[in-house]
């Protein structure tokens, strides 16, 4: 795919306001550079098994250290067990284990962009035939989650040459970690930054629509500044999503998809599935129907997180009013 990373002003469409203290985009990055890069080494030259020990390690300090994220993982498991799908969490160390989850996906993450891990490793199933779709003179959305590990998805189809992606992110969260996979192959990736969907964002995003470019944006974190959410049931109770990629569609008149991509039996599988031909609203109907559609996000999420429970990487507290 030919893709370009943006750089400088184009790529800036952020406010200068800073998140709410208590918000998941606030949370400073626990990662420092020389450690990851020390361990994104060692994986390259010395073999995952060998650095195996260094990343366990790593991880029980996290886990030592990280009273908060272990709360909201808990507290997440346990909804999961009152809804009765549960029966992929393991009986022994859960939490820990979803820390350990999270590792793992970091050490595929660089197996992916270095070529280790192929399309001929991943399982994928589209029933609504939108790969065939992705050649089209019109561009669609795809909505993701922070389960599993869409850096599969998005070097296989930069490797690919088909598409054109542009991925919605507020890149100042983690950014340690993307330095790291432009540093090891993801150098092209268009990563589109943004926190507020202004008339010059919504304009430009048009633009690329009919290009034929394609935009991928998650559907479970909330916006920066905290306005604009859906209340939606997921695992039992009411949860914010964010009204971003509901409005997005109704706005720019194309067709929504739901992406995930999730480890199951140490193979990934990609799931791409058609939620909505289009969102559309009358006068003074917008916000049912972008509350139906995050409930229709949130009810599939729910599902992906009964088969990979220990793989939906939201270490806050998700049900929280401060989330």
């Amino acid at each position: 795919m030919n893709v370009q990373h943006k750089t400088g002003g184009e790529a800036r469409h952020e406010t200068r306001d800073e998140p709410r203290r208590g918000h998941w985009a606030a949370q400073r990055e626990r990662g420092v550079s020389p450690l990851l890069n020390l361990t994104a080494w060692a994986a390259r030259t010395l073999g995952r098994r060998t650095v195996r020990p260094l990343v366990v390690l790593i991880v029980l300090y996290f886990f030592c250290f990280a009273p908060r994220a272990r709360r909201a993982i808990a507290d997440y498991q346990q909804r999961l067990r009152a809804r009765g799908l549960a029966g992929a969490l393991p009986a022994r160390r859960p939490v820990f284990g979803q820390f350990m989850a999270f590792a793992d996906a970091l050490l595929d993450k660089l197996d992916v962009w270095q070529g280790r891990l192929t399309a001929a490793d991943v399982t994928v199933l589209d029933p609504h035939g939108l790969h065939a779709q992705m050649d089209g003179r019109r561009g669609q959305i795809l909505v993701c989650a922070h389960i599993g590990n869409l850096d599969v998805c998005r070097a296989l189809v930069e490797r690919s040459g088909a598409l054109a992606l542009n991925v919605l992110v507020h890149t100042r969260h983690a950014q340690a970690f993307n330095r790291l996979l432009e540093r090891h192959g993801a150098s092209r990736l268009r990563l589109y930054q943004v926190t507020e969907l202004d008339p010059a964002t919504m304009l430009d995003l048009h633009r690329r629509i009919e290009a034929g470019e394609w935009l991928a944006i998650a559907g479970d974190r909330v916006p920066v500044h905290g306005q604009r959410v859906a209340m939606a049931d997921f695992l039992g109770a009411p949860a914010p999503f964010p009204q971003g990629p509901w409005l997005l569609a109704g706005l720019l008149r194309c067709p929504v998809n739901l992406l995930f991509c999730t480890k199951i039996g140490g193979r990934y599988r990609i799931a791409m599935e058609r939620l909505s031909e289009g969102i559309a609203w009358s006068r003074g109907g917008r916000d049912a129907a972008i509350g139906q559609a995050a409930q229709r996000y949130a009810d599939r999420l729910a599902r992906e997180c009964a088969d990979a429970p220990q793989q939906w990487f939201n270490f806050y507290p998700f049900w929280s009013d401060h989330a």
